[in-house]
């Protein structure tokens, strides 16, 4: 690290937990993240400000007047511009140092095997339940940690599926492919915008403790919280032996 990364990094180079070694490792790292609307938002800036080398951003959507209300990357100057180069500018004002690469297409399984691949950890910042299964099958593929977070009304979720532990469940486990719920989004039910921040924020943390190896990951592990009185509850997550998507593990 230069000087100037040397003070900008300062308070976590002061951690014990962290340190140099653990902010160079941030720094060679890359960084997945797919959706840049609320969670995106919150997650994508933390990665940047915390020195993440590269962060790729991928959503095919534009910035919309209805977005502002909790999607903080994006500005009213910039409604109509795609997401991810409205997150872009934001994080690059933040963190000029960081190298982010946009994707203003919509994810399919061919896009998400490549760029999954490249990437040392992904987050699931996305909206429907097709799409969290193409992740996770590409993350299960190639063994690359998901940390997946989700708000909807004034409920959040949050939790890790790493397979690189043979007894961390994938979210296919979890959520299996032919028991989708009901898609229930924000344009109809609603969503309290700090709640969107906490969770998108808590990724970036996940993310950030998994590339340095700091402290213990949520894998194994469901967070819920319940905005109504701020109170979390944690239900513990098992790997499914006839998961058909876990089955496919360390055959990239």
């Amino acid at each position: 690290m230069d000087d100037a990364q040397l003070l900008r990094y300062s308070r976590h180079i002061l951690l014990n937990e962290l340190g140099d070694e653990g902010q160079t490792q941030l720094l060679n790292s890359h960084a997945l993240v797919l959706g840049a609307g609320g969670l995106g938002s919150a997650a994508a800036m933390y990665l940047a400000a915390s020195g993440v080398g590269t962060i790729t951003l991928v959503d095919h959507d534009t910035v919309d007047l209805t977005n502002l209300q909790r999607q903080i990357a994006h500005t009213t100057e910039r409604i109509g511009q795609p997401k991810v180069d409205s997150a872009r500018t934001a994080m690059l004002a933040l963190n000029p140092g960081c190298h982010v690469n946009t994707v203003a297409l919509r994810a399919d399984a061919a896009l998400l095997d490549t760029l999954v691949h490249q990437a040392n950890v992904v987050l699931d910042c996305s909206d429907n339940f097709q799409t969290r299964q193409v992740l996770n099958a590409a993350c299960v593929k190639h063994s690359v940690p998901l940390v997946s977070g989700a708000v909807i009304r004034l409920d959040g979720q949050l939790t890790t599926y790493d397979v690189r532990d043979a007894h961390s469940p994938c979210y296919a486990c979890v959520f299996p492919a032919d028991e989708a719920p009901e898609e229930v989004s924000c344009a109809t039910m609603g969503v309290l915008a700090p709640l969107v921040g906490v969770i998108g924020s808590l990724q970036a943390a996940e993310a950030i403790k998994l590339l340095a190896g700091l402290g213990t990951s949520l894998a194994g592990r469901l967070q819920m919280m319940d905005g109504r009185d701020l109170s979390w509850t944690e239900m513990r997550l098992q790997r499914q032996p006839d998961c058909p998507v876990c089955k496919s593990r360390g055959q990239a």
